[in-house]
């Protein structure tokens, strides 16, 4: 895979993600309950700002360390939600077809680190 190819595919990854968990904080400003909290904090927040930093990262072409760091942070908050939905011991939000946002949500951050790796490791040119 080119880096080129890699490159606007996490781009686009980003931005879908940027918009799903966006819509998610507005709904939870408005009404409170657009996710689920831990202490307090909601989760779609830190899922938004991990979004966010990565996003930065990538446009700037640096900062791999944050990159990584913050997409592993809301892929294992993903995982760990996706685990609780599916043995019934909590509940993410759902899409409009009823499928947890939380099983999107580790699919999304699994693919960014797995296109991150592939292309850090790419050796033409962009």
């Amino acid at each position: 895979m080119s880096k080129k190819v890699t490159y606007y595919s996490i781009l686009v990854i980003l931005i879908i993600g940027l918009f799903g968990a966006g819509e998610l904080v507005v709904e939870e400003f408005k009404t409170g309950e657009g996710c689920p909290k831990i202490m307090q904090i909601p989760m779609c927040l830190v899922v938004l700002i991990c979004f966010i930093v990565p996003f930065v990262a990538h446009l700037l072409k640096k900062w791999n360390v944050l990159y990584f760091l913050f997409t592993g942070l809301a892929g294992s908050i993903a995982l760990v939600a996706s685990i609780m939905q599916f043995i019934g011991n909590g509940e993410c939000p759902k899409t409009g077809s009823g499928t947890p946002m939380c099983y999107y949500s580790f699919v999304l951050f699994s693919s960014l680190v797995f296109l991150k790796v592939v292309h850090t490791k790419s050796k033409d040119k962009q």
